[in-house]
């Protein structure tokens, strides 16, 4: 069975503390936060844990889940490094841009480091527990720890996979554009629906279920395939008509940034007016 403790138990570290603790595999030694109240309130949410305010104190563990801000994980490395951790102990920290040599003082200290981030929303700690299980999480650390890593992950209900070395910052930009990006496409395609006139009490359902079904059509047949549109068919005169259309500069620019890497994506099609589309999607 795991000794572990959490340190930063916000939404993620309450989240994944309590699955630690209900798989029956894990014993919750500390919970530590910035304040007693709210130390107190995630050792309540997870069942079990030492409340801690501060890292003064901390009890020997296995696994240390670093959990705090990522502009607070070098600090809190090289704090826990100076009060000393059992030697060959476990830390990793959850950060999905964070790269492993924010932990570098642990390591040089005699514990072994590692990162293990869910692909997850942990905007309510109730809500993600119950919907957490299958959840992707993406590990980086030495063999010994990715072996560890992968485990724990297993036994929070996760799918675990390791990074490539140095690929954090890859990773990180995959899911900004996935998630934030696709929310910022969809504000721009209501905006551009509000301009022509399209009732706001059908817009929304005008472009969320085309974006839904062209999302479901890319996951099943692959981007390319899925790709529809003027672009994909050579139409540069709709295209223009769509640029003279804009209503402002700025969703212009936005349009010509994604129709060049959809010209990129649709590259080598029959009829495809290629030139002419750069012409058009080029930056002003």
């Amino acid at each position: 069975m795991y000794k572990l403790s959490i340190i930063g138990a916000g939404r993620l570290g309450k989240t994944l503390g309590r699955l630690a603790q209900l798989s029956g595999q894990c014993r919750i030694v500390d919970c530590v936060a910035r304040s007693a109240a709210s130390a107190e309130q995630a050792a309540g949410f997870i069942g079990a844990g030492r409340p801690l305010a501060g890292l003064r104190d901390l009890a020997a563990a296995d696994l240390y889940l670093l959990s705090v801000p990522d502009a607070a994980i070098a600090a809190a490395a090289s704090e826990l490094a100076a009060q000393g951790l059992p030697k060959g102990a476990l830390v990793f920290h959850a950060s999905g841009a964070g790269e492993l040599s924010l932990l570098l003082p642990l390591a040089e200290a005699g514990c072994r480091v590692g990162s293990l981030h869910p692909a997850f929303s942990f905007a309510e700690p109730t809500r993600a527990a119950q919907n957490f299980a299958g959840t992707l999480c993406a590990l980086e650390g030495d063999a010994a720890a990715l072996r560890e890593l992968e485990s724990f992950a297993r036994l929070l209900g996760g799918r675990p996979f390791v990074l490539a070395a140095g690929g954090k910052a890859r990773y990180h930009a995959a899911l900004s554009v996935a998630s934030n990006y696709l929310v910022a496409i969809n504000d721009m395609a209501l905006r551009l629906a509000d301009s022509a006139g399209v009732p706001e009490a059908l817009a929304g359902d005008l472009v969320n279920a085309l974006m839904r079904q062209t999302l479901e059509n890319a996951a099943a047949l692959g981007p390319a395939a899925a790709l529809t549109g003027p672009i994909v068919r050579g139409d540069a005169e709709t295209v223009a008509r769509h640029l003279a259309a804009m209503p402002d500069a700025e969703l212009a620019a936005a349009y010509r940034a994604l129709g060049r890497q959809t010209l990129a994506l649709a590259g080598g099609r029959p009829g495809l007016a290629a030139a002419r589309l750069c012409a058009l999607l080029a930056e002003d």
